[in-house]
């Protein structure tokens, strides 16, 4: 009797299922396109708008706000009218999905724009293939601006990762660690563009005696020459520019490697010493292969701001005097030459430079439980 009951009660089961997930899809169905249309009406709103910008900026801000929240509300509501089973599978995508959707509309929808644009002409008219790619490698200015970011990624991202290992190696055993730290890191909270104006007048040169670069006034002090030391020393102008980057990332290499290093246990210390082990053999032998992972971390970090560098390039020389890079390339062959096509195709070997480096990056987040 009872193995005639069961089965029943598990098609009764099923059938209540299969009626709870239908009704539950129509009412996911209703939510979701309620929230498209409501949105879609209240975007038009503000983008035909003739209020006061103050009152539209305050609407705007508010809709964003409570239009979110009620977003999250809604399809958060749905979900939960799904049995328990596919509630767990469905809800993370809730969450993450605006996110998602969001990332592709801005950065995965304009890569596939612009890989398009790069196989045509500057009009973007005519279909030339491979023909940009080509002219790319061939091109003086491109090879210049190809060892100018070779020369920031080896010498930037090596004085960023020995000086901000170096300086959290001694700050952790300084009285003044705080405050050490707290200088070193302070550039961190300065953007690129200002970094470059201050850094503008510490380079600057004019002719005569009178000096108000902070460089050369030291320089006069000792009775040597002014230079112009961005535009006239070339090649080695691009050095003084990658100071800039050093001054201002070895402060984000400092925090990272001063943590990691708190991490190695005290216990191995004491014992590498007691077996007679002096402080250098110490950091060789020991500190860095247990924070290699998190060396590896900040330098490939580090590559991918130097491969992306354009503002202090832009702000302090604009790409003249062999200074160029390829992303200030870009921007002038793009925006002012109107060239899509050799501008898109500059962006394109930008993105295959940087890819390869995120990919190692995620892929040790990964071994270190980050996701």
């Amino acid at each position: 009797m009872d193995a005639q009951i069961k089965p029943e009660s598990s098609v009764a089961g099923t059938g209540a299922k299969q009626k709870i997930s239908l009704r539950a899809v129509l009412l996911s169905l209703v939510v979701l396109l309620s929230n498209i249309v409501i949105n879609g009406v209240i975007f038009m709103f503000f983008r035909d708008s003739t209020l006061n910008p103050l009152l539209t900026a305050v609407l705007a801000v508010l809709w964003g706000v409570l239009g979110v929240y009620l977003i999250y509300y809604t399809l958060t509501w749905a979900v939960e009218q799904y049995p328990d089973y596919i509630r767990r599978k469905v809800l993370p995508y809730i969450f993450i999905g605006p996110a998602v959707i969001i990332l592709g509309w801005l950065l995965v929808l304009p890569a596939l724009r612009t890989l398009y644009l790069s196989f045509f002409n500057a009009s973007s008219e005519k279909f030339v293939g491979l023909s940009n790619y080509a002219a790319i490698f061939s091109d003086h200015l491109m090879a210049t601006a190809l060892r100018n970011n070779l020369l920031w990624v080896f010498v930037g991202t090596l004085a960023c990762v020995c000086f901000g290992l170096l300086i959290a190696i001694l700050a952790d055993r300084s009285s003044y660690e705080k405050i050490a730290k707290s200088i070193i890191f302070m550039p961190m909270a300065i953007s690129f563009v200002a970094a470059g104006v201050i850094w503008k007048f510490v380079y600057y040169y004019q002719p005569g005696d009178e000096q108000i670069g902070l460089l050369n006034a030291v320089v006069t002090y000792f009775g040597g020459e002014p230079q112009a030391w961005t535009s006239m020393l070339q090649p080695w102008n691009n050095f003084f520019l990658i100071v800039i980057l050093i001054w201002m990332q070895t402060g984000f290499a400092m925090v990272i490697f001063s943590a990691a290093i708190k991490g190695v246990p005290d216990d191995i210390l004491e014992a590498a010493r007691v077996d007679g082990a002096g402080e250098v053999k110490i950091f060789f032998g020991i500190m860095i292969p247990i924070i290699s992972a998190t060396i590896l971390t900040v330098t490939t970090t580090i590559i991918v701001f130097t491969l992306k560098i354009f503002d202090v390039v832009m702000v302090m020389t604009g790409g003249q005097y062999d200074t160029e890079v390829v992303a200030t390339q870009f921007y002038r062959q793009f925006f002012m030459y109107r060239n899509f096509g050799y501008g898109s195709t500059l962006a394109i070997v930008l993105l295959i430079a940087v890819l390869p480096v995120i990919i190692i990056n995620l892929r040790q987040f990964r071994k270190q439980g980050g996701f």
